[in-house]
């Protein structure tokens, strides 16, 4: 079609151009000219206009042909596809029809099994009825024979059994005695021999010295002028010393001597040696106090951790974190009663490896509770509560294993002991600090402590007895329990022990156990 219209355009062209020039022109001849050039041209055109319709029935039949072809192809795949869907219903339809006859067997297997189980339900129950029936009778003849004895003995079935069970009880009873007596005899006797053999071995084994070393807390002086240059101008020297290392130092009348007064021993031994190392120097001023208190600090650091590693190497002990190394280094400048707990520690490291080898059991774990029983003491200044929780506490915080923490917490009684690791520190704590010489608390003042202490736990209404036990650290106060009820029994066990707070003076903590208990008594006239 467009060719046609191209056609019919380039005729209307040639026309106009002809008549235009006819126009211009003006001649005859032109005119005549120009109509046969015309009709040349409109014959062109005709032609052209037949060639393109020709050409345009072609394109029509060939588009014809190609929609034919292409629905063709479309009812063929068609057709496939249908084919393919037919097919798979077919196979579906076959697996369901499979499917339910696999369902309609198992549901007459099933309806089998239920008939045969009714049978049997219906034949256990004749059972169970016949051999009720056989019970009864048999009861029946069991309560005629019984009749009978009785009639015959002259004495009831319940008094014939309590006869015999009373005979056979009393005489039971007394033969259990003998032997539990005996047995208890013996085993006391054994346990006693056998235990003091043990620690009597390990005491024998393990010498160590009775008094060990405690931090120095007083400075020697070469001479009295020296006071006056720690004091410095206008006491600038002091109050940079004392900035430095936390520790106050009192300069009296002592002659030729400065007292450190500190809280934390640490802190208190780097002020003594720096101070010592001062007096040597001669050069006492804020810029060289702080540059000999640094790095004396970093000494004391690197000696924490050099004697923890010594302990270690010393007990044989492996596996142990590093931040418990340094802890177990600082004991050696903590002391109680005048023992230092490092010497302490060690001693009871190696008392418990040696009762634990006499018992048969694990030499190193034994060692390895010894010797951090009282960590907690390296931090028992910094964190509130008894040592031995709190050294409970930074052995699990440090990974030491669950037998090792028991043994640490339970080592005073704090928690109640589930095996016989705590036991075993208990008794070679005791023997480390009952020796003569370990401690340095006079005789006389301990029993005034104990009996001040037992005097308090008397002066509360309602307390019966009270007695202090394990060298001060519990006392145990027995009460009225008509005057005193459960809760008010709490309440004294608080105001006993605020009342110890506020009036003595002792080291660690001590334990208030109130008792009480309900009696019941009738007498028999």
């Amino acid at each position: 079609m467009s060719t046609v219209l191209i056609a019919v355009l380039a005729a209307l062209a040639v026309g106009l151009g002809v008549y235009v020039a006819f126009l211009l022109s003006g001649k005859r001849t032109t005119l005549d000219k120009a109509r046969a050039d015309a009709r040349v041209e409109a014959e062109k055109a005709a032609e052209i206009l037949q060639n393109s319709r020709k050409e345009a029935a072609n394109i029509l039949k060939e588009a014809a042909l190609q929609a034919k072809d292409h629905l063709l192809q479309v009812k063929i795949d068609f057709e496939k596809e249908t084919r393919d869907r037919k097919n798979e219903l077919s196979q579906l339809e076959k697996r369901l029809l499979q499917k339910e006859d696999q369902l309609d067997r198992k549901t007459e297997q099933v309806e089998a099994r239920a008939a045969e189980y009714t049978k049997k339900d219906r034949e256990i129950a004749e059972q169970e009825r016949k051999l009720e029936a056989a019970q009864a009778d048999l009861d029946a003849r069991v309560a005629a024979s019984r009749v009978e004895l009785e009639r015959v003995a002259g004495l009831s079935a319940e008094q014939a059994k309590a006869e015999i069970v009373e005979l056979i009880s009393d005489e039971a009873k007394l033969e259990a005695g003998k032997k539990i007596r005996v047995m208890d005899e013996e085993f006391k006797e054994e346990a006693t021999q056998k235990g003091r053999k043990m620690i009597s071995l390990a005491v024998q084994r393990y010498a160590a010295d009775y008094v060990a070393e405690h931090v120095v807390s007083a400075v020697p002086l070469p001479s009295e002028e020296m006071k006056g240059r720690i004091i410095g101008r206008e006491g600038r020297n002091i109050r940079a010393f004392e900035a430095a290392t936390g520790i106050d130092v009192i300069i009296d009348d002592t002659p030729e001597a400065v007292i450190l007064s500190g809280f934390n021993p640490i802190r208190r031994e780097i002020a003594r040696i720096s101070l010592t190392r001062l007096l040597q120097d001669g050069r006492i001023h804020p810029a060289r106090i702080e540059e000999t208190v640094e790095k004396v600090a970093k000494e004391v650091e690197e000696t924490i951790r050099e004697a923890g590693e010594q302990a270690l190497f010393d007990l044989g002990i492996h596996g142990v974190h590093a931040d418990l190394v340094k802890l177990i280094g600082r004991l050696k400048y903590r002391t109680s009663y005048g023992q230092n707990i490092y010497t302490h520690s060690l001693e009871v490291a190696f008392l418990c490896g040696m009762i634990a080898s006499e018992l048969g059991l694990n030499a190193k774990i034994a060692k390895r509770a010894g010797l951090l029983h009282d960590i907690g003491k390296a931090v028992d200044h910094e964190v509130e509560g008894p040592h031995a929780l709190i050294g409970a506490d930074l052995a699990r915080k440090y990974g030491e294993p669950a037998k090792i923490v028991h043994a640490i917490g339970a080592h005073h009684e704090d928690e109640s002991p589930k095996d016989i690791l705590p036991i075993l520190v208990q008794a070679a704590d005791a023997l480390s600090g009952a020796r003569p010489g370990a401690r340095r608390e006079m005789l006389a003042n301990y029993l005034k402590r104990l009996e001040d202490l037992e005097a308090i736990a008397k002066s509360f209404a309602g307390v019966e007895k009270s007695y202090a036990i394990q060298a001060g650290r519990e006392i145990r106060i027995i009460v009225d329990y008509q005057k005193i009820g459960d809760d008010a029994a709490t309440i004294l066990a608080r105001d006993i022990a605020k009342k110890i707070e506020k009036n003595l003076s002792y080291p660690g903590q001590i334990r208030v156990t109130v008792i009480r208990e309900t009696r019941a008594i009738e007498y028999a006239r």
